[in-house]
């Protein structure tokens, strides 16, 4: 296992909490938050051991008063016993209210019910005896937990643990009349006993033997009693309707264990068990039976049902003013359904061309995120309508998330209130409760997807080719390396990592031969303990939820099988539950499940065309079509030093090809014909292209002549990827980019050099290169403040000197022949900076020239050329084939399908 130490967040509130407890505890990074309180991972300084220190939430703070809820929380401290977690401290520092308890290094019970949905009888008995044996004790010291949920049970070497007990009885007794000011309510509504969802401030210790009841019976079938679409809903049902027995559910329960069960859900207090330790001596008595026959019981419950339901309606405001719930869980169905989701054209899914994934589901089912647009078009960070966007999948419109323009690749925290995302080549992460993106990787990382753990890291795939999966804390920080291929076994990368629940392994796919060769690719399954990776079987995508692996197979079908999260291996046969997904580059899919059981992917065309034109853009933004005869999916277009050609790169199916064109409307002829090329340069006296070849060794540089006479000769080889060339105006020098694992900047003299010249190689990326017409100056593109900025240096003696061009973001910078200005993108307009003459570089005015929406953006390489007088922009801008439309499938309920299917 990687062992390193946790590194603290850098969030203001960390920041805060930590210097209003600094010398008392160490903050290392956040756990989790719940409906009260936020909990921090922590140092106790005093006594050298990691703790978990829970921070109320402040609007709860604020109402309680920091005095007497230190007073309400002294009475917990004293309960000692094997299955409840202690109370180690609670005080109040900077307006903070906390308390502190022991660091349990395992997982919730929570946890495992979403991972296996349903636990064996005697070890759900065997839990919930220990937990009951832990209630009989509290409550014979007056002291009622009031919030039993899975939540609270910790599960250490599988001995279950109580936390935050009496937590609940310290807040309500603390605000006392005032909980409608924190919208909140004590206790959870799946696991509420009718007393407490009606409001009664007179709860008894049966309150809590309901709750351990309806905990019981979620460990049993799968689900709590009673489910619901809202809170209020399952109120309703709480308070008015008997649950099903369990044995409807689950044959197998013993008479007896279904019994106990019967008794603890009663809706009358006085109906139920007197003691949890009644409780649990039924549960482990073959003889125990409910006292009345099951006709005179029922006949019972309907009449107690009558009474209750009216005492509900009585209290129900009371109740909704008590309500604050954060994330319900959806209500579970029983039939499988499939669907179509149609979205607005406003809110339209981005074209899929761009490689990656699209969507994201949270863990509950209940919310999905994607990257849209009004306008249809691919990876656009320069359009302001493209962003990712939520929405609630019981809604039918979606709402923007502040700064995720561009963003694509979302995947969602463990807990359903963060998303990831790549955005601008860097990856990031956002509240969905408001906030800015937190920035954190943008060196070593490749474009591949994400994935966020339950350990508190991030995973990724690498940067270089055979690199492996790699890993980066929630707080940002360094990459660390998990996986590495194997070549041995031919393995080219390990790709799209999906981090396990259980926080034992990670699912990725190794890919082998080219792009596109899915027949090759496999899943496999790394063991954090040991560093090691075993192959699970084909396929180029994979996801996982409440123990199944969901993959996509290379002819497009989507596969489940089941999984364990012990063992790390597939444990049956697999079956089909969809099919027609689409696969782009790299294996990209959109797929995405959540633990409940929604599954979402998209269907259509493999390539879906994005038709685009060549256009002439005056400085004052006006346009003209070069020839509006000629649409393609054009790329990184290169002008001819006098500009009379046109070199460009034209995306063709799985292909990628270098094209020329005379201008204005001449002819085009097809230069290379050996693959994917990319990023073409004239040499400076304009007879023959040089570009980025993929993929024999890896990338290196082709040349080749013009008019297409003579073979493509190989440039030059390095170990390392190369990307986009460019040449000095003398042609002397060749400039170009490496992948070492970040973007570094070298240089070659033509016929001088053996060896290459290192001209700007540091921690961060720089990328977009470009020397100017006197060959003084090299201008590029470095992430080194956190975004992306123009920069120039001195050229060839780059350390002579550094100066920022943009501000607020900058791209693509672009030389005018005369040297007087350097052209780039910046928040979605072309900009011009004059260059001011001198021995030294400066810079005079900055102005917007036009906007550059609707036109092709490439955020590490100029996706436009200026003319030789500097008058006109040589442009692509994108015409959208609405043919071969993406259909985003839903499926709901899926593990009931994998049950009729496969009997699981």
């Amino acid at each position: 296992m990687l062992n390193v130490p946790l590194p603290v967040s850098v969030s203001s509130q960390l920041k805060d909490l930590q210097a209003a407890l600094v010398g008392r505890y160490q903050i290392l990074r956040e756990l989790g938050a719940g409906g009260m309180a936020t909990v921090y991972l922590a140092e106790d300084l005093k006594h050298d051991r990691k703790v978990a220190v829970k921070v109320l939430r402040p609007e709860l703070a604020a109402v309680l008063g920091a005095e007497r809820f230190v007073q309400e929380i002294k009475t917990t401290a004293n309960l000692q016993h094997p299955h409840i977690l202690p109370l180690f401290d609670s005080g109040e520092a900077d307006s903070f209210l906390y308390y502190v308890m022991p660091f349990i290094d395992g997982e919730t019970l929570r946890d495992k019910l979403d991972r296996e949905t349903q636990l064996g009888i005697d070890e759900a008995v065997r839990i919930t005896s220990e937990v009951a044996d832990a209630l009989d004790y509290a409550h014979r010291n007056n002291v009622i937990h009031r919030d039993i949920k899975p939540e609270n049970i910790l599960l250490h070497d599988g001995r279950p643990m109580v936390a935050d007990f009496g937590i609940a009885l310290a807040v309500s007794a603390a605000a006392g009349g005032r909980m409608t000011e924190t919208g909140l309510s004590l206790g959870t509504p799946h696991y509420m006993s009718p007393e407490q969802a009606t409001a009664d401030k007179d709860l008894t210790n049966r309150s809590d033997i309901y709750s351990l009841g309806s905990v019981l019976y979620e460990m049993l079938t799968g689900e709590p009693p009673h489910l619901g679409g809202s809170a209020q809903a399952i109120i309703m049902k709480i308070v008015t309707e008997a649950a099903q027995p369990v044995t409807a559910i689950r044959k197998s329960v013993p008479p007896n264990v279904a019994a106990a069960v019967d008794k603890s859900l009663e809706k009358l207090p006085a109906d139920r068990f007197e003691s949890a330790s009644k409780f649990a001596e039924a549960l482990t008595n073959p003889a125990f039976t409910l006292p009345t026959a099951q006709v005179a019981a029922t006949s019972a419950s309907s009449t107690r049902r009558s009474t209750v339901g009216l005492r509900v309606f009585a209290a129900f405001a009371v109740v909704m003013a008590l309500w604050g719930w954060l994330r319900p869980r959806p209500e579970a169905q029983n039939l499988v359904s499939r669907y179509s989701i149609a979205l607005p054209d406003n809110e339209a899914l981005g074209d899929r061309n761009f490689r990656g994934s699209h969507i994201a589901i949270s863990p509950d089912g209940s919310r999905l995120v994607y990257y849209a647009t009004s306008t249809g078009r691919a990876f656009d960070d320069e359009n302001p309508d493209a962003r990712l966007v939520v929405r609630n999948l019981d809604q039918l419109n979606a709402t923007p998330i502040p700064g995720t323009e561009g963003g694509v690749h979302p995947f969602f925290s463990p807990d359903g209130s963060s998303v990831g995302f790549l955005q601008q080549d860097g990856w990031r992460t956002v509240s969905l409760d408001g906030g800015s993106a937190i920035t954190i990787g943008q060196s070593g990382l490749a474009q591949l997807g994400g994935s966020w753990g339950h350990d508190g890291y991030l995973y990724f795939s690498g940067r270089l080719p055979g690199s492996g999966v790699v890993r980066v804390a929630e707080e940002g920080g360094p990459p660390e390396i998990v996986t590495s291929a194997d070549t041995a076994r031919a393995e080219a990368e390990h790709i799209w990592p999906v981090a396990l629940p259980g926080g034992r392994g990670v699912v990725f796919t190794v890919t082998r031969g080219g792009t596109m060769d899915f027949d090759e690719w496999e899943i496999a399954v790394v063991d954090l303990t040991t560093g090691r990776h075993n192959v699970l079987g084909p396929g180029t995508r994979a996801s996982f939820a409440a123990g199944h692996l969901f993959y996509v197979t290379a002819a497009g079908v989507l596969m489940a099988a089941p999984f364990d999260e012990t063992t790390l291996a597939v444990t049956g046969g697999a079956v089909a539950i969809g099919d027609g997904l689409q696969i782009g580059f790299m294996g990209s899919a959109d797929l995405a499940v959540s633990q409940t059981g929604t599954v979402l992917y998209t269907t259509g065309d493999l390539y879906r065309r994005t038709n685009a034109e060549l256009v002439w853009v005056e400085r004052d933004g006006s346009a003209e079509a070069i020839d509006p005869g000629w649409t393609e999916d054009f790329r990184q277009p290169a002008l001819s030093p006098d500009g009379t050609r046109l070199a460009v790169s034209v995306r063709e199916g799985e292909e990628q090809e270098i094209w020329i064109k005379e201008l204005d409307r001449g002819p085009e002829t097809k230069l290379t014909f050996s693959g994917t090329n990319f990023y073409p340069e004239w040499t400076p006296d304009g007879e023959r292209l040089v570009y980025t070849h993929c993929c024999g060794q890896g990338l290196d540089l082709h040349t080749r002549r013009a008019d297409g006479s003579g073979q493509e000769e190989l440039l030059f080889y390095d170990e390392r990827a190369l990307w986009e060339v460019s040449y000095s105006p003398d042609g002397r020098w060749l400039v170009y980019g490496v992948n070492n694992p970040i973007r570094d900047l070298y240089a070659l003299r033509i016929g001088a050099d053996s060896t290459h010249v290192p001209l700007v190689v540091t921690e961060f990326d720089e990328v977009a290169h470009a020397v100017s017409a006197d060959g003084r100056w090299l201008a590029y593109i470095s992430d080194e403040s956190g975004q992306d900025e123009v920069y120039v240096r001195p050229f060839p003696n780059t350390d002579a000197g550094q100066w920022l061009v943009s501000s607020n973001g900058g791209q693509e910078p672009v030389w005018a022949r005369n040297g007087r200005e350097l052209f780039y993108r910046s928040g979605g307009n072309m900009m011009a900076a004059d260059v001011l003459p001198g021995a030294t570089f400066a810079i005079g005015d900055r102005r917007v020239l036009f906007s550059t929406r609707g036109y092709r953006a490439g955020p590490k390489h100029p996706e436009y050329q200026v003319t030789p007088d500097g008058q006109r922009f040589l442009m692509i801008r994108d015409r959208i084939d609405s043919s071969g439309e993406t259909e985003l499938i839903v499926v709901e309920n899926v593990f009931e399908e994998l049950k009729a299917k496969a009997g699981r």
